[in-house]
Formats: structure tokens, sequence, C-alpha cells
């Protein structure tokens, strides 16, 4: 087994050695960048088996990382695979996370809607956690719509539209999928900085740059109680402000479902109400998350991004732009 000199890096002309690297997160030492990048790059790769990889998980679950560990993390597991390049797109481009729950179709209103507001929405979401549906799950209860867009048709898309969503490509940060899963089967799905990592790769890889963190907690969430909800954004925010990124968060309670309608299908009829206008909790949520989206990006204040939300709605642009997003998008 390697000896360890300096600061904690292998002694020179030394190969690295998973057993090592486990020992030291068991005795709370902190991980060099190298190491991060060896069982990050070693576990996708399957280089080093389940075994290993969930013993370092407990051990990072049990004693934790610092900001740096996270940070570095974070970043093995986004270059693991393909980064998206937004750029040719000519404008700003806006993300949004939720941590999710009960209800929680914000996506599916906030694309047409700040999509009038003048940012374009090149969304990749996800689908079901839990016991709860995904935004990818609800758009394919619409007859045809399509979330598996190759790249050049979702481009061509969001060009014309300005908004659409698709779901997660399969070479975007492959790293936290194999984690992931890793951490499901072996009760590691709780830690903080594997949540971020997991979290913020794949957000940074989407190309995004604003984005929003919709962090929720209660008992319909993943987070218990507000401190921990907070815990948690503060450390995701830190890792997007590192990484160059317009970043922000809200906190937000799921002690209840947030929409009126629960189920794939029924949500959708929910977004429509609620781009008809209709004001209820959910529709109180997406005006929170969408102004402060607006602002972040730097464009607008918060009194004329409520204005340009308030618009979009009592206009019928909103409706209107998700219809176009669907027909574009090959659903009825």
């Amino acid at each position: 087994m390697a000896k360890y000199g300096g600061r904690g890096s292998p002694a020179y002309g030394e190969a690295m050695n998973i057993l090592d690297i486990i020992d030291r997160k068991k005795t709370k030492q902190e991980l060099t960048t190298e190491e991060i990048n060896y069982f990050v790059n070693g576990y996708t790769d399957g280089t080093l088996p389940d075994y290993q990889i969930s013993s370092l998980l407990m051990a990072i679950l049990l004693n934790g990382m610092t900001d740096r560990e996270t940070y570095d993390m974070t970043m093995a597991m986004l270059n693991s695979g393909d980064v998206v390049d937004m750029s040719h797109l000519g404008g700003t481009v806006v993300d949004k996370h939720s941590t999710g729950g009960i209800g929680d179709s914000t996506t599916l209103a906030l694309a047409p809607i700040l999509a009038c507001c003048g940012v374009y929405v090149a969304k990749m979401s996800g689908r079901g956690l839990g016991f709860t549906g995904g935004t990818i799950d609800k758009l394919e209860s619409i007859p045809g719509f399509d979330t598996a867009l190759s790249e050049e048709e979702f481009f061509d898309v969001v060009k014309r539209v300005v908004c659409a969503v698709i779901g997660q490509t399969a070479n975007l940060a492959p790293a936290d999928k194999k984690l992931y899963a890793l951490r499901d089967v072996t009760g590691t799905v709780n830690s903080i900085p594997l949540i971020c990592g997991s979290i913020m790769s794949k957000k940074l890889a989407s190309g995004a740059d604003t984005i929003l963190l919709d962090v929720k907690y209660g008992s319909g969430a993943f987070m218990p109680d507000p401190e921990s909800a907070l815990q948690l954004a503060t450390k995701m925010v830190d890792i997007g402000t590192r990484a160059g990124k317009k970043i922000g968060a809200l906190i937000t309670d799921m002690e209840q479902p947030l929409s009126d309608h629960v189920g794939n299908a029924l949500e959708i009829v929910g977004i429509v109400d609620v781009l008809n206008g209709k004001q209820n909790r959910l529709y109180r949520e997406i005006r929170e998350v969408a102004v402060k989206l607006l602002v972040l990006t730097g464009k607008y204040d918060e009194t004329t991004a409520e204005k340009a939300f308030q618009h979009a709605i009592d206009s019928g642009e909103a409706l209107a732009k998700f219809a176009e997003m669907v027909r574009a998008q090959h659903g009825d």
C-alpha cells in the first residue's frame, strides 16, 4: 500500500491506491484534487469496483467533505462526459433546478413564461425520483411529445421557439449516473456533498449561464427542515459561483402538494390553469421563481421582472408559447 507524505499526496513515484483514499476519508482527512479525480474517473470507466466505492461513499456520508473537496468532485463528475455549449445561441440561457416534491411541475410553465421574457430556456430534465414523476414523465403524458430530440433538433426548436425541454443526454455527467445508482442501493443518498456533486455536475454540464436552484424542505421533500435546505443551497451556490455562473437559490416548503393536480397527465392540466392565470399555490411559486431568475440575468430588476411575468400571463402569450413548444416537439 502506498505511503503518504507531504500534504497528503502519495509519495513521489508511487501509484494511487483506492484503499489509501478510503482510509484517509474514514479517518476524516481531506482528499486531494488528484485523489478525487482518481476515484471518480476510476469508477466511471469500471477500473474501480462497486464494493470499494461503496465504502468510500459511506465514509463521505459519515465524515463529510470540505467545500474544496465538494467542488473538485463536482468538476470531476462534470468532466466525465459531454459539456453542452450554448454560446452559439447568442443570448442569455437560463436554467432552474428543483429538488422536487409532490405536484412540482414548475418547469412546464416557467419555460414558456421565460421565453416570452426574452431569455432562452434550453432545458434538460430528468425522470421521476422516488414517488414523484419527473418533468420528462409529465411532458410525455402529452400524446406524441418527443423528449429525445437529437442535438440538432433540440437547438433548432430552441432557436425557433426560444424554449425546449428534453431528457438528459446519455453522456451528460455519466459519473453521476453510476454514482447515484450506487448511492441508491447503499444508503448513501442523503449526503450533502454527494447531493451537491450530483445536482451541480449536471447543471454545469447543461450549458446555461444563469441558474436558479429551488431547494425544498418538509415532509414531501428531500431535506427535512429549512436549516438543512439552506445548508444544501449555500454549498450549491458556492459551486456554481466558483464555476463562473450567475446563480442563486430559493428555499421553499413542500409540506403540502404544490399543485392542485397530482399525477403526470393531471399536472399538465394544472399548468394550463396557471398559464390561464389561475392564482393558486403553484402560480405563486412559479411567479417567485421566474422573477428571481430574471433578476439573476441582470436584464431585469424585481419590478420590471414582475411586470414581464404578469404580461406573459395576462396577454395569453405564455399559454400560446407552451402550445408552440408542444407542437415543435411533435406533441398534440
